[in-house]
Order: structure tokens, then C-alpha cells, then sequence
């Protein structure tokens, strides 16, 4: 990969997917919270990863998204000290994100409006297409498919793993504010002679 590609491509990526990540922290919860039961109704196969996703804190939503930024951050430094495979390994986290993207796009499409990261997707198209089309010129066609399935497929397996630590630490900061509701309630009660 040239000098320019990971100047104006590679280092970008984190910071760019951090912007992503952002634009979905900060709405997800108000937003599901708000479209749960029209999703429910209207995707009634799909109950059960919007009933998990309702259950993430803000939180543990940002934890599950710093664990996958960890992860881009670290690819990008292995193309910077010029790794092994890791114009390859880049790429495919690289295709798992327009990927991503493009979920968010079509998510918009099938609920006929806003979603959570849809702006920042739409944004960012110009990028994806620029670093896709980048990627086309220095691999061939099956390695573009091998790498984009790898990273696709990681994408999902990584996105599980997140999601099940945000929801550990969701379960965690619920007993603990219910232990210390319960500690004021009985607090409160003492004070009051009851």
C-alpha cells in the first residue's frame, strides 16, 4: 500500500469509525426505546436481537463499540509498521465496515426511516468507496472475496462477543443500582422510624 493510500485511507479509518460509533451511542437507546414495539410488530422474527439490543445500556453499548474500535486501531498500526498480512487483515476489517454500512442503509430502507448510524453511514459512503476501490487495485478478485467473507464473518462473531460483554457489564450496573436503591430505600426507612 502506497504512502498517499495510508495517509488519506488508513489512518483515517479509526477515527472515522469512532464518528460511526458515536452517532449510534448516543441514539440507540432513546431510539429503540421509542421503535421497540413497531420493530417488534412489523420484524416479529427479528424479537429477539431487538429485545438484546433494548437491554444494552449506553454504557455497555459504548464499551461493545471501544472493544471494536480497539481492534481497527490496532490492524492500523500493524499496516503502519508494516506487518505481515497486514494489508490483507486491514482490508478485511476495512469491507466489514462498508458492510456495516450498508446494513445501516438498508435498515433505514426497511423501516422507512431513521436508524442509529444511518447519517454517519451516508457520510461516510464517499470514503468506502474510495477505500474499496483502492482495496480493488491491489488484490484480485478472489482474494477481494476471501478477505471481504473473512471480515464479515469476524465482523459478526466480534459483534457477538462485544454485545456479550456490554450486556455483563449492563447486568453488573443494574445490580448495582438496585443494591444501592435498595441500600437508600432502607436508609430512608430507618431515618423515617419505619
Amino acid at each position: 500500500m502506497s504512502a498517499l493510500s495510508i495517509l488519506y485511507l488508513v489512518l483515517p479509518f479509526p477515527l472515522l469509525f469512532a464518528l460511526h460509533e458515536a452517532e449510534e451511542i448516543m441514539v440507540q437507546r432513546r431510539w429503540l426505546s421509542t421503535h421497540r414495539n413497531a420493530l417488534n410488530g412489523k420484524f416479529p422474527r427479528l424479537r429477539p436481537l431487538i429485545d438484546h439490543l433494548s437491554r444494552l445500556t449506553t454504557p455497555a453499548f459504548a464499551l461493545a463499540a471501544a472493544e471494536e474500535w480497539f481492534i481497527l486501531l490496532a490492524a492500523t498500526c500493524y499496516v503502519l509498521v508494516g506487518g505481515s498480512y497486514a494489508l490483507p487483515l486491514w482490508s478485511a476489517l476495512f469491507i466489514a465496515f462498508a458492510f456495516h454500512q450498508l446494513v445501516h442503509i438498508a435498515q433505514a430502507v426497511a423501516v422507512r426511516g431513521y436508524v442509529p448510524g444511518l447519517v454517519t453511514s451516508l457520510l461516510l459512503l464517499p470514503y468506502s468507496a474510495l477505500g474499496l476501490q483502492s482495496i480493488w487495485l491491489v488484490m484480485s478478485g478472489w482474494e477481494l472475496l476471501f478477505w471481504g467473507i473473512a471480515g464479515v464473518a469476524f465482523m459478526a462473531i466480534n459483534l457477538r462477543f462485544a454485545h456479550c460483554l456490554g450486556m455483563k457489564m449492563s447486568t453488573k450496573l443494574s445490580n448495582k443500582t438496585h443494591k444501592g436503591n435498595n441500600y437508600e430505600f432502607t436508609l430512608k426507612s430507618r431515618q423515617a422510624g419505619l
